[in-house]
Order: structure tokens, then C-alpha cells, then sequence
């Protein structure tokens, strides 16, 4: 009987670890023939994350919308976060829909663009000028609804190398296509501190309250905001694999027995006192 347990069990371990072998060898097989097979059109198009890495600000000049030159480290003040975004003017598609998804999110947000924070619109097409920005500067600021954000959403051009430094920096990679005479590329926002570290970067054409306004309290390091905001910075996390904020059960968890902790003792010192006074 004693044989026969522990041949099944033996049996059982051959088996599992056959089968997970079997699925990791699956996986490589496809992830090879995936990579392989990726069209052209797609390479080298998409985010390569660099978070953490030091932004060169001071080495970036560009146009903004009147056609002044400025620096892009003008747009870094202490305290305030900056959000970047990389799209071209004259996109038919995905560059709209990120910026409008982009000020739909601003809209659920009580802060501001230019007091809370800085917003940082560059175009990816050195053809574009900064006739077109106030434009699009003019056409999104009316969207939002906020004139005040004027001083803090900043839409530039600029020149290709420049451009394409900025983009590299930031993990930024795209490509431009004759055929269509358009620009092949991804959509994401970057956050970047008041100093010019990457801290988190925000995918797709929507952004969710939540995500949007963590990752800026997460890249001021806590400078912007209320209590109640610093509040929710330690209760919830960045989850990599679904690309948002997510609450963090531990930590609730920790503080929630702080908490328990805090007010039995309370409780305790309440009764002892009683106890000394009674007897």
C-alpha cells in the first residue's frame, strides 16, 4: 500500500512537471515565432521604459506657440510634476484620441495645469510649426474648459534631432512612413518629476482618475495634494502588469492593525486610569 502511495505521488510530480515544461516550451516556441513575425511596419515602433533615468532637460530648445524659443527645463518648477506627451498636430487618428482622452481625465481632476503641475505637448513632425500649435493649444484649452491652464499646458515643435534625442530619452520610438505620410507610433503619457526623472509612465487613450492623478502625486513625491491624497499614494501601488494603481492590501492591512492597535490601547490606558481612581 505504502509502494502504491508513493508511486501515484511520483506519478503525480512526473506529470506536473511535465506539463508546466511543456507549457514554458509553448510559450518560448510562440513568443519566437511572434517576434519573428512582426511586420515591418512595426519595428522599432512602441515604449521601451527607462523609469528613473534623468531626463537632460537643459539640453532640449524648442518653439512653443507664440514661436519664441524656450528651454524645456523652463517648464520644470519645484514641487511641480510635469506630463509629457509626444504626438504630431496633424495625426488623423491616435494622437487625437490621446489628447482627448488625455483632457477628459484633466476634467475629473481639482488640479490644474500651471498651478498643480505642468503639462508638456511636443510634436514628433519637425515640419510642424508653432502656427499650428496655437491651434491645437487654442482647440484643446477650449475643450477642457479651464482658460487658467493656459499658462501650464505648453504645446512646442521643434527640430528633428532634438525631437528625436527627447523621444530616445523617454523610450519614446516611432517612424516615419512615405507611403501614408504619417507617423507609426504608440500612445502613452510620461511622468516626469519636478527635477526631470521618468517616474511612471500611463498607456493607451484613456486614463483613469485614479492612475492619473497618482502617478502626478507619485512623481511630486507627495508635494501636491492633500492629506487624503498621500493617503491614497500608501494604500495603492503601480501593478506593471495591468498598468495601473492598484490598492495594496498589505499595506492597508498594516495600517488598518496600526490603527486597531492604536485605539485598544487607548481603550486600555482609559481603564487602567479608572482603575487607579477607583481603588
Amino acid at each position: 500500500m505504502r509502494f502504491f502511495k508513493f508511486n501515484f505521488q511520483y506519478r503525480v510530480r512526473v506529470s506536473s512537471f511535465a506539463l508546466a515544461m511543456s507549457i514554458f516550451v509553448q510559450c518560448f516556441y510562440f513568443q519566437s515565432v511572434f517576434a519573428a513575425n512582426i511586420p515591418d511596419e512595426l519595428n522599432g515602433i512602441g515604449i521601451t521604459e527607462h523609469l528613473g533615468d534623468q531626463v537632460s532637460v537643459g539640453d532640449y530648445t524648442f518653439k512653443n506657440e507664440i514661436g519664441k524659443d524656450v528651454k524645456l527645463s523652463d517648464y520644470f518648477h519645484a514641487g511641480r510634476p510635469v506630463l509629457l506627451t509626444l504626438v504630431y498636430y496633424e495625426c488623423p487618428n491616435l494622437c487625437n484620441f490621446l489628447l482627448n482622452g488625455l483632457v477628459t481625465s484633466l476634467k475629473t481632476l481639482d488640479w490644474t495645469p500651471g498651478q498643480n503641475f505642468e503639462i508638456v505637448t511636443l510634436s514628433i513632425n519637425p515640419n510642424e510649426k508653432p502656427v499650428l500649435a496655437e491651434k491645437k493649444k487654442a482647440a484643446y484649452l477650449e475643450s477642457y474648459g479651464r482658460k487658467e491652464a493656459g499658462s501650464g499646458w505648453h504645446f512646442l515643435t521643434g527640430d528633428e534631432a532634438q525631437i528625436r534625442k527627447l523621444a530616445a530619452q523617454v523610450g519614446f520610438g516611432y517612424r516615419y512612413e512615405p507611403k501614408d505620410a504619417q507617423y507609426a507610433h504608440s500612445a502613452a503619457i510620461f511622468a516626469l518629476t519636478p527635477e526631470g526623472k521618468i517616474s511612471r509612465y500611463l498607456y493607451g487613450i484613456e486614463f483613469k482618475n485614479t492612475d492619473l492623478r497618482l502617478s502626478l502625486l507619485e512623481a511630486s513625491n507627495g508635494k501636491i495634494g492633500t492629506i487624503i491624497d498621500r493617503v491614497l499614494l500608501f494604500c495603492y501601488r503601480y501593478d506593471p502588469q495591468t498598468r495601473k494603481y492598484s490598492i495594496y492590501l498589505t499595506k492597508v492591512m498594516q495600517a488598518g492593525g496600526g490603527f486597531t492597535l492604536l485605539i485598544f490601547g487607548g481603550y486600555l490606558a482609559l481603564f487602567w486610569r479608572r482603575q487607579r481612581k477607583g481603588a
